[in-house]
C-alpha cells in the first residue's frame, strides 16, 4: 500500500469512527533501525517512570500505569527517529487538509512496558489542557503473538476493540473522546507514543 493510501485510510477511520488502525505505517526496515538505537538496546537505563497528570500535578502510581518513557527532542533525534517524525509531519498536513483539525505540532516519547505492566482505562486529554487532539501510537514489537497480550483496548460507544501491538502498526484516535487502556503483556512492549496538538509543543518537559 502506498503511503498516500495509508493516509487516506487513517483520515477515513478518524472521520467515520474516531479512530484508525494503519498497518506498516513504519516499514519493517524502519522498525529494525529504530530498535537498534542505544535507548532501546540499553533496556530501561535511559528511561524514566511515567507519571499521571499534567506538569505540577504529575504523580507516579504503578497501580494505574507501569510504563517507562523517554521524550524525543526533535532537534537531536537520531536519523532513525527522524524518519518517523517526518511521517508525523506529513500526517498532520494531510488531516488538516482533509478533516480541518488545525493541528500545529506534535510531541512524542519512546515507551517501554515491562512484562506484566499495564495502563488502566483513561483519556489522553488533560482536564486543564485540551490541546491534545489526536493520539498516535506506533508499535515496534516484531513477531508479536496474540497469546502474548499487550493489546490496546479502545472503549467505543457500544463495544470495545482490542488492537495487538504489532511492529509498524499505527493507531490514531481522538484524544478527547476515546477512553482506552493497555493490557499486560508477557514480554516487553515497545512503541512510539505521541499526540498531535492544536498549539506548538511545550518542550520544557523533554
Amino acid at each position: 500500500m502506498l503511503f498516500a493510501d495509508k493516509l487516506n485510510q487513517l483520515a477515513d477511520g478518524l472521520a467515520d469512527n474516531g479512530y484508525a488502525v494503519v498497518d506498516h505505517f513504519l516499514l519493517p526496515d524502519e522498525v529494525t533501525t529504530i530498535l537498534q538505537l542505544d535507548e532501546f538496546q540499553n533496556g530501561l537505563l535511559q528511561f524514566k517512570k511515567a507519571g499521571i497528570g499534567h506538569q505540577q500535578e504529575k504523580q507516579i502510581n504503578e497501580g494505574i500505569r507501569g510504563d517507562y518513557i523517554q521524550w524525543v527532542d526533535r532537534t537531536t533525534a537520531k536519523p532513525a527517529l527522524q524518519v518517523y517524525l517526518e511521517k508525523l509531519n506529513v500526517l498532520i498536513g494531510f488531516v488538516n487538509q482533509t478533516l480541518y483539525l488545525s493541528l500545529k505540532d506534535y510531541e512524542v516519547h519512546l515507551t517501554q512496558y515491562p512484562p506484566g505492566t499495564f495502563y488502566k482505562r483513561h483519556l489522553d486529554q488533560f482536564k486543564k489542557d485540551d490541546h491534545r487532539k489526536l493520539s498516535a501510537i506506533c508499535y515496534l514489537n516484531t513477531n508479536w503473538k496474540q497469546e502474548e497480550g499487550g493489546q490496546l483496548r479502545l472503549y467505543l460507544e457500544n463495544e470495545t476493540k482490542d488492537v495487538l501491538p504489532e511492529a509498524g502498526r499505527l493507531v490514531c484516535f481522538r484524544s478527547d473522546l476515546l477512553e482506552h487502556e493497555v493490557l499486560p503483556a508477557s514480554r516487553p512492549r515497545l512503541s512510539l507514543t505521541g499526540w498531535l496538538l492544536d498549539q506548538h509543543a511545550d518542550l520544557r518537559h523533554l
